[in-house]
């Protein structure tokens, strides 16, 4: 590979900032929605989250792919692709006219999604040099800060006094102008490699992932019957044959060589369990602020935007500091707030005070701030440089299925303690909490925030023994077991 250093850094950067944004601005936009949509497509609770898990699903699968894609036909290209069919993909979503059509429309848009955030690590590390790469994430992370607030206070302000349609809407000019600015400052540096794609691993993963996540949906809905159980021994089994093909594979979906690099295992496996125990906060806290607190999105969607100030503001300090001591301490540092966010969360009861919302959010974005950039740099620093793609699109892939997975378990065990038709009707605002149904909603909220923390607490415990991630070890590591 051959680095052309005519490019500019600086505005590379901005334009890859630009695209972690738009893709930032629709996971919190949706979220704050998916009570209008509720009331708009007539769906319940459990089929409407597939709003939300469909697009992550979509990303989850194609991550390594699209990733490898870009290592094949360049990165650049695939990036500049990917906002082609993300606006594609929201156009058709804003068009739909039932929940099905809406899943189908965000499978479209996920595909783009997936195109733009796993080629955008490997951009960036195309252009900069190991040693600045934190500060470059920890820019990268204010796109993403900056993104969330815009959806939260588009989506509550869209939602609000315009349609819920509009939210989609909304990605036609910034995608056009994201995609406008990458034909114009971005330059292929790639020097193409022959990679097979991994069809096998590609469906049995989403098979394996679809059945399970169907099954936990269906249970929060409906309650255990025969067919649950026959989906999860389906999905377990899918599980297994990505397994058997993957340790078969030449060119894997998984890159098997990169587990043996302590750094990049600890860093994945940490990437994983927050996407598990942190995703599905926001979704629960706009439960309780529109369903038990009856805010309008608007109001809920600004006891939330000082957190993501504070984290777009603490990301580019965390970055710098994971260049010169590592990525150890700002990030186990970060999960560790994270934590303590949501502990915080879980003491809010019906006539809590909501300062304590914005105290959690704060904390929350400190944390994620810490984390974010020092756990990507960690990746691609221990990553060998001709594989920045597929460890790019990897460390997409936990995290995602990390997210995935995490709304379906935070709607799974919230339903052990709230019963079904409650949790549905609340959140959509046709009944209200009654002093004989309070303690049981509350009760639901903090045991799904519980399982939260116990996640967030296993990604700390893996940011914690993954090592020191210096560029140079890790580089040395990299190209040992991936034998390059």
């Amino acid at each position: 590979m051959t680095k052309d250093r005519t490019v500019r850094p600086n505005l590379a950067l901005a334009v890859i900032v630009i695209g972690v944004l738009i893709t930032a601005v629709d996971s919190t936009i949706v979220v704050l929605a998916l009570p209008t949509m509720m009331r708009s497509l007539h769906a319940g609770l459990s089929t409407v989250v597939w709003i939300v898990m469909a697009y992550l699903l979509v990303i989850t699968l194609l991550a390594t792919q699209v990733g490898r894609l870009g290592d094949m036909f360049g990165r650049v290209r695939m990036y500049e692709l990917g906002f082609v069919v993300f606006v594609a993909g929201s156009v058709w979503c804003g068009l739909s006219d039932g929940w099905v059509v809406l899943v189908l429309a965000r499978v479209v848009q996920g595909i783009g999604g997936a195109l733009v955030s796993a080629n955008s690590g490997a951009v960036i590390a195309d252009v900069f040099p190991a040693e600045t790469r934190g500060r470059a994430y920890g820019y990268n992370s204010i796109g993403w800060n900056l993104g969330a607030i815009l959806g939260i206070l588009l989506g509550g302000f869209i939602t609000t006094y315009f349609s819920w349609r509009w939210i989609f809407f909304i990605n036609v000019p910034i995608g056009g102008i994201a995609l406008g600015l990458a034909l114009y400052s971005l330059k292929e540096h790639l020097t193409p490699k022959p990679h097979h794609l991994d069809v096998g691993g590609l469906v049995t993963l989403g098979m394996g992932l679809a059945s399970i996540l169907l099954a936990m949906t269906r249970l929060s809905s409906a309650g255990w019957d025969r067919g649950d159980a026959a989906l999860l021994v389906l999905g377990v089994v899918f599980l297994a044959g990505f397994a058997w093909v993957e340790s078969r594979q030449s060119d894997p979906l998984l890159h098997l060589g990169l587990f043996r690099i302590k750094v990049v295992t600890s860093s994945l496996l940490a990437s994983f369990f927050q996407g598990l125990g942190g995703f599905a906060v926001l979704f629960l806290i706009m439960m309780y602020l529109q369903g038990a607190r009856g805010l309008s999105p608007l109001s809920a969607s600004l006891l939330l935007v000082p957190g993501y100030l504070v984290g777009g503001v603490v990301g580019p300090f965390a970055g710098r500091l994971s260049d010169r001591v590592g990525s150890v301490l700002p990030a186990t540092l970060g999960l560790g707030l994270q934590a303590t966010a949501v502990l915080v969360y879980a003491q809010l009861g019906t006539r809590t005070s909501l300062a304590l919302v914005i105290v959690a959010s704060i904390i929350n974005g400190i944390g994620s701030g810490g984390f974010f950039p020092s756990n990507n740099a960690a990746v691609m620093k221990g990553a060998p440089a001709g594989q920045y793609g597929i460890a790019s699109g990897m460390l997409r892939t936990f995290s995602n299925v990390g997210m995935v997975m995490s709304f379906a378990a935070a709607i799974l065990m919230a339903s052990t303690r709230i019963p079904r038709g409650l949790a549905f009707a609340i959140f959509v605002g046709t009944t209200h909490l009654t002093p004989a149904t309070e303690a049981t909603f509350v009760s639901g909220l903090h045991l799904a925030l519980y399982l939260s923390i116990g996640m967030l607490v296993l990604a700390g415990l893996s940011s914690l023994v993954r090592g020191t991630g210096r560029p140079r070890s890790g580089q040395a590591a990299g190209d040992k077991a991936i034998g390059s």
